[in-house]
């Protein structure tokens, strides 16, 4: 399924934590966190296993291991805000960067920024961004990871609208999404309606 919209109870109590505008910052980073984790902990019942030999103090037995690298692609700044949750789960992951900053006028995204793990080509890659509006600043992201030859590609996002999620599924049909909510529409400024705000200036105080 290329697309999903979660339907858990506590993915929805905590979105409205978030949503309220009176949700403070130190709040508002620790329940993206805790939703980032509860999205891959969702996801990752379809992850691959492999069997190990391990010793526990009483006898040797079989064990399990992900198959797969996993790497995360968070697009700064926003995305930064979702990798600790995940990173909890998963430690031994590698982490990718991708710094984005959206031209005002025309609301092109441009890409000052990008590190990647050297993993990443035959490794399961989300990326991470909390608000899927225009779906401009994902789109590109895919873009320059297939042109890195990542195949396996999945967005997380915690807030998203079919505009941004048609344009990507139109683009890359290959590319799964995840979201916990699917909200109305955009308004005139390309924010999300109703949305939670700038969710960049909401995990790092700086508005």
């Amino acid at each position: 399924m290329p697309f999903q919209v979660f339907n858990h109870p506590l993915m929805k109590h905590k979105m409205t934590i978030i949503r309220n505008k009176d949700c403070g910052t130190k709040m508002f980073r620790e329940v993206v966190e805790e939703l980032s984790a509860l999205m891959v902990f969702e996801i990752s019942r379809e992850l691959p296993l492999k069997t190990v030999d391990v010793e526990t103090p009483i006898a040797k037995t079989k064990g399990y291991e992900l198959a797969q690298d996993i790497v995360i692609v968070p697009i700064l700044r926003a995305g930064l805000g979702m990798t600790q949750g995940i990173q909890n789960l998963i430690p031994s992951l590698k982490i990718a960067h991708v710094g984005m900053y959206r031209d005002p006028d025309t609301l092109i995204p441009h890409v000052y920024y990008a590190k990647f793990p050297g993993n990443i080509k035959t490794a399961k890659t989300f990326i991470l961004d909390p608000l899927l509006a225009t779906g401009g600043s994902v789109l590109r992201t895919i873009d320059f990871l297939k042109e890195k030859g990542v195949q396996d590609i999945t967005v997380l996002s915690i807030i998203g609208v079919m505009q941004g999620i048609n344009k990507i599924l139109e683009e890359h049909p290959d590319v799964n999404i995840y979201l916990i909510a699917l909200d109305e529409k955009l308004n005139d400024h390309a924010y999300i309606v109703p949305g939670l705000g700038d969710a960049g200036d909401r995990l790092f105080g700086t508005k």
